[in-house]
């Protein structure tokens, strides 16, 4: 058996090759490297908050250079009217009143902390700690992560069809149907090959755009997130491309399930658009698991875990049944 599962998995890494898709994963790195580290942490760069204060009695004692003073409360409003993401502090009573414009809780919450401690340069005012990550390692985590689930779920799920397609039009598929070989050897070569892919992809792409010290506690964690997503992926991909005659009707079924699986997760995750029904959605537990993963926080349910097992044993027995159902047709 390991011999014929060898034989099948050098066969499967030439057929990757030749359809240059080491060489796409590969790019898709570089180009998402020095996208994070050139483009994205420049335009995402965090914005200093002015600060304005009107405070005719010079009740606020120690005041931070950093925060403008203005000499009237409607000088006061008009400039935070005019500076929408700043924040105005009204201390005309002796008590700083923050006045701003909202936006969402916590980003309101961090604006509220951040012009407060502008007022207290001495340390009296300890702003609240809500987490360990700068704002670029924040940054960075996030971008990781949503690129890692992108190439994954785009470029895995095309992959692994391309190459099966190319096999069906070589006649591969039936030349496995005349050769003493276990069936299921054929299914867990190629999906062993594009998670192991997968896996050395997401250990690049968090060691160069998170960092070693970083990288070592969350590695575990993102490393098995990335192994359920790229089964599951792998999976469907696999089925597509049996069930599917050629290469134009999986391109739609490609594009729907692309825009099934990811945009519904990103305008959950990334935005205040809030939707009901993706407590169902299964990959968007999946995205979930993987974000937390890269935030230090593992999935530590059971339940999750079981269902990843079941949905997998599903998968790859569906997968088998089609993929016999094609070599009969072959046959």
């Amino acid at each position: 058996m390991w011999k014929n599962l060898y034989s099948l998995v050098k066969k499967d890494c030439r057929m990757m090759v030749s359809g240059k898709f080491f060489l796409v994963a590969f790019g898709s790195f570089l180009i998402y490297t020095l996208f994070i580290n050139f483009g994205y942490l420049n335009l995402m760069e965090a914005e200093i908050y002015n600060v304005y204060l009107y405070d005719p009695s010079g009740t606020q004692t120690d005041v931070s250079p950093l925060v403008y003073s203005v000499s009237s409360p409607e000088e006061l409003i008009k400039a935070i009217a005019k500076d929408t993401s700043g924040v105005g502090i009204d201390a005309c009573d002796g008590e700083p009143n923050v006045i701003l414009y909202e936006a969402t809780e916590k980003a309101d919450q961090h604006r509220v902390d951040y012009a407060l401690s502008l007022l207290h340069s001495d340390g009296e005012y300890m702003p609240e700690i809500v987490g360990n990550n700068t704002p670029e390692m924040k940054q960075r985590k996030e971008i990781t992560c949503e690129l890692l689930f992108i190439e994954i779920v785009a470029v895995g799920f095309l992959g692994i069809a391309s190459v099966l397609f190319k096999e069906k039009q070589m006649g591969v598929i039936r030349v496995h149907v005349i050769i003493p070989l276990n069936k299921n050897l054929f299914v867990f070569s190629k999906v062993f090959l594009f998670l192991l892919t997968d896996l050395v992809f997401a250990v690049l792409m968090t060691l160069f755009n998170i960092g070693i010290s970083e990288t070592k506690s969350i590695l575990p964690a993102v490393l098995i997130q990335t192994a359920i997503l790229s089964l599951i992926v792998a999976f469907v991909g696999f089925g597509c491309a049996m069930l599917l005659k050629d290469f134009k009707q999986f391109s739609l079924v490609y594009l729907v399930t692309a825009l099934f699986v990811v945009t519904p997760i990103f305008l959950a995750a990334n935005t205040s658009v809030k939707v009901t029904w993706l407590a169902v959605h299964p990959f968007y537990h999946v995205y979930m698991g993987l974000k937390n993963a890269f935030f230090g926080m593992p999935v530590t349910n059971p339940v999750y875990y079981i269902c990843v097992v079941c949905t997998v044993i599903v998968f790859f027995g569906m997968v088998n049944l089609v993929f016999r159902k094609e070599m009969g047709r072959e046959g």
